[in-house]
């Protein structure tokens, strides 16, 4: 991935994140990094995958409290996890089996954080507007997360 193809605030996630190899690090600036880049929204941040127990814990966001535990294949993060593949939820109150971690959300999108076949967890972002998130939104947040993970040591 060229500098040319990503995005202004993908090119300053690479230069926020270069040289730092803490995960939590690199967690905190790059949700706060979404939250003051995105227009309506009102969470943004990451679940990790917890393999003994199967389910995605809280890490670090930006935004309301928000749940702690969601099991592997639950709600619109679990789904987006187990499906290895990005949910983007119009309407999270027409998604079945939808946790409602804030009341005031509405659409949501979850992209699956994995790197050299290792399941590391997701990056999701809630809106209280329904229909939020674009089709160019997720083109943008998959380079996010792909630029994110360049910066992820697994064996760390």
């Amino acid at each position: 991935m060229t500098q040319k193809t990503l995005s202004l605030m993908n090119q300053q996630l690479d230069a926020l994140l270069t040289g730092e190899t803490n995960l939590v690090a690199n967690m905190a600036n790059a949700s706060a990094l979404l939250k003051s880049s995105y227009k309506d929204i009102n969470w943004a941040g990451f679940y990790l995958y917890d393999q003994p127990k199967d389910e995605l814990v809280l890490g670090p966001f930006q935004g309301n409290v928000a749940c702690m535990h969601i099991a592997n294949g639950s709600g619109v993060c679990g789904t987006a996890f187990k499906a290895q593949k990005v949910q983007r939820i119009a309407n999270v109150h027409e998604f079945a089996g939808h946790i409602a971690c804030d009341s005031a959300s509405n659409s949501e999108i979850v992209v699956p954080l994995t790197k050299d076949n290792q399941k590391i967890g997701v990056l999701d972002i809630d809106s209280p507007s329904l229909d939020r998130f674009t089709e160019e939104n997720q083109e943008e947040l998959e380079a996010f997360a792909a630029v994110f993970l360049q910066h992820v040591d697994i064996n760390a």
